[in-house]
Formats: structure tokens, sequence, C-alpha cells
């Protein structure tokens, strides 16, 4: 089935409304000195500055960002077309235009480039946020399992000659809350570390692989006895 062609009100009272703005703004432009193709600039020149300015302003809103300068320069566009409106209805001799207006027109030009130029070239873009720094509280848990991590990915280290096992320390009151994963890895690692060379490790052995401190070393070497 073929679509049907409806027309849209809306559509038709924009073309409307446009098509009587653009002739408006050549005629204050042709009344002011503007002749010829110049004229018909203008009105391009306007329409141009204010659909960049309401584009440029709906990307600032949806980025969250301020819209000041594009209000502004729609605020400019907006002026300079219901100004051509309002002067073209009668209430201005366009057969004697005032030598203020016949500035305005002849400086145009130069304020719309401008203002394009600002609305194209200005950041758009949020600024990225820095991450904040870990607090101490999570630095641990984070060191913790990329120790475990390291090691589960570490290549196999070369054998080593046994060393004769050095007395362990007295064990120390547990002071230190030590990771029940923490210490079922290194269950793994006295295992392993026993398997290859025939001795029990001590906590400073303990300490090198895991790299904790030695207080930690010492708790979990008072566990694994």
């Amino acid at each position: 089935m073929r679509p049907t062609l409806r027309p849209d009100a809306v559509l038709v009272q924009a073309v409307i409304a446009g098509a009587l703005s653009f002739a408006h703004l050549h005629d204050l432009a042709e009344a002011a000195g503007q002749t010829g193709w110049k004229a018909w600039a203008y009105p391009v020149s306007v329409d141009l500055l204010l659909v960049a300015a309401w584009h440029r302003l709906r990307s600032l809103r949806a980025a969250g960002d301020s819209a000041r300068s594009a209000w502004t320069w729609f605020t400019v566009a907006l002026a300079a077309s219901l100004g051509a409106n309002v002067a073209t209805a009668g209430l201005l001799d366009l057969t004697d235009v005032p030598d203020w207006l016949r500035i305005l027109v002849a400086g145009w030009p130069a304020l719309a480039f401008l203002g394009g130029t600002l609305l194209v070239h200005s950041p758009g873009h949020p600024a990225v946020a820095e991450p904040a720094e870990p607090s101490r509280d999570t630095e641990e848990p984070a060191a913790v399992e990329a120790v475990i991590e390291r090691d589960d990915v570490a290549e196999p280290e070369p054998e080593i000659a046994p060393a004769p096992a050095l007395p362990s320390p007295e064990p120390e009151p547990a002071s230190v809350a030590v990771p029940p994963a923490l210490v079922a890895h290194a269950r793994k690692v006295a295992d392993d570390y026993r398997a290859r060379t025939g001795y029990p490790i001590n906590a400073d052995t303990l300490r090198a692989r895991l790299g904790v401190p030695p207080l930690m070393a010492a708790a979990i070497a008072a566990q694994l006895t």
C-alpha cells in the first residue's frame, strides 16, 4: 500500500514564516545600500546563524554544559530577523534609511562570521573527572589480590639448592587479621616448597614468596604449623 502524502500544518507555517522573513531581510539590506547578490546573502547569513546557534544550544544542553554563548548568538540572530520584519512593516521609510541602520547592515557580515566561528570551535565536551585515589582501607585487600594473581600467572621458578631450615621464630600473639584466601594460598606455596626441597618453609621465605609484611608473614607461618 502506497503511503498517503498529507500536508503538515506546522511545516507549511514554518515555510511561510521563513519566506516572509527572508524577503524582509532582503528588502532591508537592499534599502541600506546592499544591492544585487549582496542583498540576497544577508537573509541567508541571518538564518544560518540562527540555525547554527539553535543546533549548538541543543548539543550543549544534551551534554550538560553551559549554553550561555549559544543563547547569546541565538538572540543576536533572532533580533536581526525580528528587526527586519518590524522595520519593513511601514515603521521605517525604506527610501531614507538612517545612517545607524546602514552601519548595522554593513557590519553584520563580520558579526555573523565571529558568531559562527565561536559556535563551531567552542569546546562542547564535559571534562573527564579524574579517578579518586583509593583509601587506605582498600589498599591492603587490593595488594593481597594482586599478589595472588601475580603468583598464579608467574612462570615456574628454577630449582634451587636446598638450604638448611632456620629455626622458626616463636609465634607472636595474633595481632594481624589474615584473610582465609591468603592462608590457603600460603599453604599451597608451603606444600610446593616442601615437595621441591624436602624442608618446611620458614617465615622469611614465605614473606618473600607472598610479598607481605614481616608481621603478616609471621602470622601466616603460625597458622601453617
